[in-house]
């Protein structure tokens, strides 16, 4: 997902950050008002942050001009809401482009836009509207984080082939090329992060069950008479 420095057009580059920029205007904002009202969450915010930051940082090659990873924003986005993540994630890629040449500092806004905007807000989405119909905190949890992953790589599909499409078959083409060859490994790599935010969730509904209640992520006990 990470596109590398430097493959963009520069209007495409200017563009994605154009576009991003208020999405992490808002999630400061958003961050900063929880913090100063709800301050003991301040720990449970940075391990949303550090899986973020570990789990896109597990990369394999793919897609000239990008690679394959978990993107790691489903939790944060499940616990804090999605405007919490699109700072998260800004932090998280920019670190990675400076410290693991991971990503690009041109590329930084498009990076943003799919893994810290869209991923979290469809995994905020996805997890509300299961939760809706009666899924298990398990099972929302899953969708919410392999599906956002998912969701991330195309978007990046998108972006590649909006900035390069087919000579011959244009945007649509180029989209379905990108997008087949990220299905190969992101596809178990969804999967797999699905599984793992579900066992992260299942520890802190067994070790602190209070905080996911104040969080409205699961319900509280039934008070029985």
């Amino acid at each position: 997902m990470h596109i590398m420095e430097g493959f963009l057009p520069i209007e495409h580059a200017v563009g994605w950050s154009v576009a991003a920029a208020p999405f992490v205007a808002w999630g400061i904002r958003s961050v900063n008002r929880r913090i100063r009202e709800n301050p003991e969450q301040r720990m449970l915010l940075g391990v949303a942050a550090a899986f973020t930051f570990v789990l896109s940082a597990l990369k394999l090659p793919s897609v000239t001009g990008s690679c394959s990873h978990p993107t790691g924003t489903g939790l944060g986005a499940v616990l804090f809401g999605p405007a919490a993540m699109a700072p998260i994630g800004a932090v998280v890629l920019l670190f990675q482009a400076l410290l693991l040449a991971h990503g690009g500092l041109t590329t930084l806004g498009a990076n943003i836009f799919s893994m810290a905007v869209v991923g979290p807000f469809a995994a905020y989405g996805i997890f509300a509207l299961a939760r809706r119909l009666k899924a298990s905190l398990a099972v929302s949890v899953f969708l919410a984080a392999s599906l956002a992953d998912l969701l991330t790589y195309v978007t990046t599909s998108v972006q590649l082939a909006w900035a390069f499409p087919d000579p011959v078959g244009g945007f649509g083409a180029s989209f379905l090329k990108f997008a087949g060859i990220f299905a190969l490994t992101q596809i178990p790599l969804a999967i797999s992060e699905g599984l793992l935010t579900v066992v992260i969730c299942n520890a802190l509904a067994r070790f602190n069950p209070q905080e996911l209640q104040d969080l409205g992520v699961a319900p509280a006990p039934e008070v029985r008479a």
